[in-house]
């Protein structure tokens, strides 16, 4: 899993509420268990018309928005099934961070789990974000995981809170492989002790 420390990009404002994994990726997405290649589903049925052509009114389809990496999101975001395809598709479209109000729990914890960020903050924070977000190509954040902070394009900045696991977890970037392997020196010991009892 890549690392997360400091991210700068422009941030896109998706103002809808709780917006749901389904809306974040449809289920006709889900035919794969490979991590790759969502990142076309990632809100496809806002994201392109009937005839299969870009929804030009969309937020990601916007000119400033394309390469965003950063979500700014209305409150009770990711709520609804427990598809982990849904951080899958965020992280295969760029966005490796998202900041809203509130999560559903599930998604949340699978954001950790994929690499991906997601930042809560209060109503009146988002709002500021909101308002930075929609400058368009001006929209630029930076989310600095270590100082726990946001910057926006003005120089001002927000803290935030973070289990100090989970940042551990994303500054050294561990998912659970990994989380696991960084025990495999204490979990050989273990098992040539195992191994050495077998043939006392």
């Amino acid at each position: 899993m890549q690392p997360f420390k400091t991210l700068t990009g422009v941030a896109a404002p998706m103002r809808s509420t709780n917006v749901d994994t389904d809306r974040i990726i449809p289920k006709n997405y889900l035919k794969t268990i490979k991590r790759t290649g969502l990142g076309v589903g990632l809100f496809a049925d806002q994201r392109y018309l009937d005839d299969g052509s870009e929804n030009p009114d969309f937020v990601l389809n916007k000119p400033a928005y394309r390469n965003s990496q950063i979500l700014v999101a209305g409150d009770n975001f990711g709520c609804g099934s427990s598809r982990e395809h849904a951080p899958w598709a965020l992280l295969d479209f760029g966005i490796r961070c998202v900041i809203s109000t509130s999560f559903a729990d599930i998604f949340y914890n699978n954001c950790f789990k994929n690499g991906v960020l997601p930042i809560v903050v209060s109503p009146e924070d988002l709002e500021k974000l909101f308002d930075d977000a929609e400058r368009g190509a001006n929209a630029t954040l930076t989310v600095d995981l270590e100082s726990q902070t946001i910057r926006g394009p003005d120089g001002g900045t927000l803290h935030f809170e973070i289990d100090p696991f989970r940042k551990h977890c994303l500054l050294n970037g561990l998912d659970d492989i990994g989380l696991t392997l960084e025990k495999a020196p204490a979990i050989q010991s273990y098992e040539q002790k195992l191994a050495e009892r077998a043939w006392a």
